[in-house]
């Protein structure tokens, strides 16, 4: 969430590509991602170096002493963001235009890999000396002021914010899903070292970068000290769908820039029949977009089958059974309507869920979760494929705060059920005897089944009331008149005071 003096540094740049003639605002995002792109990969490679220095292991800079780009030979030193930023404006210009961005273009070697695949027709666009040297200047201070804040993503606060200038959030479900949603999501499926990971709306590939950061926190020496497994790690572990190309650009830098070699991401309509994948991943997150209907033309049969809609809430969910592995699991984001609609197709697919597969959790989020973009209810459902039931029982859990104000402003509060969730996810078995007044419990299949499998928690969960002991009605009776003498009392000393 960008505020304060951050979202004044940001406006500011804003500005200046506004003035300088760049007016198209997907230009402009375009623009900041490859130079804040630019800026992270010199981060990125200092990091690298110092972490091989530590392990004792080789290291070879992508900024080598020499760099080919062209036909020419240069100082790859000169390509550093730290060092151009210091070039007086027309050098730093020239730099950037014939050298640093040409070397972007083909930083990664693989002609066939979803970086190079979608930032080949790149173009740099910045029309002015001038005007690059202020666009620096300004991206070094927002780079400042979120270092100061100790907050980490700035290319993903950057491209919400703008988003939500441009007055595109929430109309073609372009926000992000905010990262402690994401991170919470991920922690409660634990990835392991041999996932291969899945997430067909992932925009700017929010959730892939959360399972490699996960991965490097909890299960570091399983997966980078291992030769197979970081061989996995780097190419065939994780995979994204989108169908904007400017997202898959950002996607494709963003998990770069994590240290990411290959992802397979690709420009795919998920839903349609382009997209050939069944049972090829063990685990799934996902966000997918609510936009209401579309054209059940273009959706793949197989997926009707299950849930004949146009409602891709709904679709997703039957595409994401259809994807997963035998065993696979999926965290995925959902509207409340999916919990309890009564349509035939809502139905079927909570049906397909709890009869033919285990769904095991049902998070309840509160509307303000993804304000000030949507006030939509949403839920997180948990569910692993298995094509021949497994649902027993369903775990369901109230959240009612989330470490942020449920207004507009999304300001950080003490109040935070997510380290609660995760915990109780985790250890189960002690949620046995919650009560239905608790914040969590249990509820039977059966019980889910008798319900027309309505998965809504205000279904299942019991209000606790206390009663209240009021005064005799002669007691309030004399109070009242204690008051009304009080008042009168009061009245005529103001009458005294104004000579009345």
């Amino acid at each position: 969430m960008v505020t304060g003096e951050l979202r004044s540094k940001i406006d500011g740049l804003w500005e200046i590509f506004w003035t300088g003639g760049l007016t198209n605002p997907l230009d402009v995002i375009e623009q900041m991602t490859y130079l804040m792109f630019i800026h992270d990969l010199d981060d990125a490679d200092n990091l690298r170096a110092k972490e091989a220095a530590m392990l004792a292991l080789p290291y070879e800079s992508i900024f080598a002493e020499n760099v080919q780009i062209g036909d020419r030979t240069i100082d790859g030193s000169q390509l550093k963001w730290s060092v151009f930023h210091d070039f007086p404006a027309s050098k730093m210009f020239n730099t950037v235009q014939e050298w640093v961005f040409p070397f972007i273009k083909n930083l990664h070697g693989d002609k066939e890999s979803a970086y190079s695949k979608y930032m080949g027709d790149a173009i740099f666009k910045v029309p002015t000396p001038l005007m690059l040297d202020k666009i620096v200047t300004a991206m070094d201070g927002i780079y400042e002021q979120m270092a100061q804040l100790k907050a980490t993503d700035t290319r993903g606060d950057v491209y919400e914010y703008l988003l939500s200038k441009i007055a595109t959030a929430g109309v073609n479900g372009q926000f992000r899903t905010p990262r402690h949603i994401i991170r919470m999501m991920v922690d409660l499926m634990e990835p392991r070292a041999d996932e291969i990971v899945c997430d067909p709306a992932c925009g700017t590939s929010g959730f892939l970068v959360a399972v490699s950061d996960y991965l490097k926190e909890n299960r570091k020496q399983e997966v980078f000290f291992n030769r197979q497994n970081k061989e996995h790690y780097m190419n065939h572990m994780f995979h994204g769908y989108d169908m904007d190309r400017t997202m898959l650009r950002i996607g494709a830098m963003n998990m770069m820039t994590h240290g990411v070699d290959n992802p397979f991401i690709e420009y795919r309509d998920s839903l349609s029949d382009q997209n050939p994948d069944h049972e090829k991943y063990t685990l799934i997150l996902a966000n997918p977009p609510f936009k209401g209907s579309l054209d059940a033309d273009i959706v793949s049969t197989d997926l009707l089958k299950v849930c004949k809609t146009k409602k891709t809430e709904l679709l997703f969910l039957a595409l994401f059974l259809r994807m997963l592995k035998v065993g696979g699991r999926c965290a995925c984001i959902v509207p409340d309507g999916v919990l309890f609609g009564s349509s035939t197709a809502h139905k079927a697919i909570r049906k397909e869920l709890i009869e033919n597969n285990r769904l095991e959790a049902v998070i309840s989020m509160p509307s303000g979760v993804f304000k000030p973009y949507a006030g939509v209810s949403t839920a997180i459902l948990i569910f692993t494929k298995t094509g021949h039931g497994g649902t027993d029982k369903v775990w369901f859990y109230d959240m009612k705060a989330d470490g942020f104000s449920l207004d507009d402003k999304r300001s950080e509060t003490k109040e935070n059920d997510i380290p609660d969730i995760i915990t109780r996810f985790h250890a189960l078995d002690a949620e046995q005897d919650q009560k239905r007044t608790d914040q969590s419990f249990f509820v039977p299949k059966d019980e889910i089944v008798a319900n027309d499998f309505d998965l809504s928690i205000n279904k299942y969960k019991q209000t606790e009331y206390k009663a209240v002991e009021y005064p005799p009605t002669s007691e309030i009776m004399a109070q009242l008149d204690e008051l009304e003498m009080e008042i009168g009392a009061e009245m005529a000393a103001l009458r005294e005071l104004l000579g009345l």
